[in-house]
This record gives C-alpha cells, sequence and structure tokens, in this order.
C-alpha cells in the first residue's frame, strides 16, 4: 500500500510538511509506503481550458514544464492521496489550485483515475480562512471518488513561523488519527496480492 502526498507549501520543512509527515508517521507504522511531493513555490500553470485531454485520453495534460504529468501517473498508481496545503488569503496556494484544476481535468479525460482511493487534505493556518481552504481539497477529493478519510476534528493545524505547529497540540493529535484512520481505511479497500 502507498500514500502519495502532494504538498503545495512553497516552505521546505514548514508547517504544512510538518502536518503531513506527522500523518505519514502513523501510515509508516502501520506499513504503508509514504512519498511527499512539494509542487509549492515552483513554477506550476492553471488549467488552460483546451480539453485536449478529452481529446487524446492518455492520462496526460498537454502543458508541459512542471511535474502535473509525473504526479497524475503516481497519483494513479497509489492507494491513497494526502493534499496539504498553507492557508494563502482563505484559499489553497496558487499552485495547488493549478494542479487540482489540471490533474481533476485529466482524470476525468481518462474515465476517473483517482476513483476508490483514500483522500484526505490536511492546512496549515496562521488564524483564519482554514474551513474554505479545507472545503475546496475535500470538494476535489470528492469530485475524484475518493473515499474522504476523516479525524477527530477538521484536519488544520494553526501555527505562524515554521515549526509552530508542532506546538498545536490538538492539531498534531488530529494528524495522527488521521493518519491512523487513513491506514485503517487502506486495509479495508486495498486488494491483497
Amino acid at each position: 500500500m502507498k500514500v502519495l502526498g502532494i504538498n503545495g507549501s512553497p516552505r521546505e520543512g514548514g508547517n504544512t510538511e510538518i502536518l503531513m509527515r506527522t500523518v505519514f508517521g502513523e501510515l509508516e507504522a502501520a506499513g504503508v509506503e509514504t512519498e511527499l511531493v512539494r509542487i509549492g513555490g515552483r513554477p506550476f500553470r492553471g488549467c488552460v481550458a483546451c480539453r485536449r485531454c478529452f481529446e487524446n485520453r492518455d492520462r496526460r495534460c498537454v502543458l508541459e514544464g512542471d511535474p502535473l504529468n509525473e504526479l497524475v501517473a503516481k497519483m494513479a498508481e497509489a492507494d491513497g492521496i494526502l493534499l496539504g496545503s498553507p492557508v494563502y488569503y482563505t484559499d489553497v496556494t496558487s499552485e495547488m489550485k493549478g494542479f487540482l484544476d489540471r490533474a481533476g481535468l485529466v482524470s476525468g479525460a481518462n474515465g476517473g483515475l483517482f476513483r476508490h482511493k483514500a483522500g484526505a487534505a490536511v492546512l496549515a493556518v496562521r488564524r483564519g480562512g482554514a474551513t474554505h481552504a479545507f472545503d475546496t481539497l475535500n470538494h476535489w477529493l470528492h469530485m475524484m471518488q475518493t473515499y474522504l478519510v476523516g479525524a477527530s476534528y477538521w484536519n488544520m493545524g494553526y501555527g505562524m513561523k515554521p515549526g509552530d505547529v508542532a506546538e498545536d497540540q490538538e492539531g498534531m493529535e488530529n494528524m495522527r488519527v488521521l493518519g491512523r484512520n487513513m491506514a485503517w481505511l487502506l486495509e479495508r479497500i486495498v486488494p491483497r496480492g
């Protein structure tokens, strides 16, 4: 079993990554392989609505120059998807939004590449706007027909400076619960070979 994490934060080792790695710690303890890819801070184009993915149906976006196609392939192979983003002006980062729009269209053009995977989202937030950003990620996971994994509260960690989320005891415990719940679900939905 494998979970691929897509991190929309431009800060390597920042609060979003701390939250995602906390979830991964629980998954790894349960024997689930994890991989984290950071797209934040890298050039990442938004969708241009050309709909060539519906013409080509080759599991690819025609736009080149960023890791979208590589990530779509990895997500199609993974058993679970963990999305993470800091909150920027009450929503996800622009890189994450571009990723969601393009990956979602490619998935839809190819029969639902992410259907029936375990899906979860985490947000790092300074103060407000996290619920809206959480909705953005969860709505996308819902539209991709993933099984949304819940935890003991909304999947958010609070902090401003890098590392501050580690002091949010409730947020960190929620990430651990999320990781355990995702491992539990994966045990039930991933066919044994």
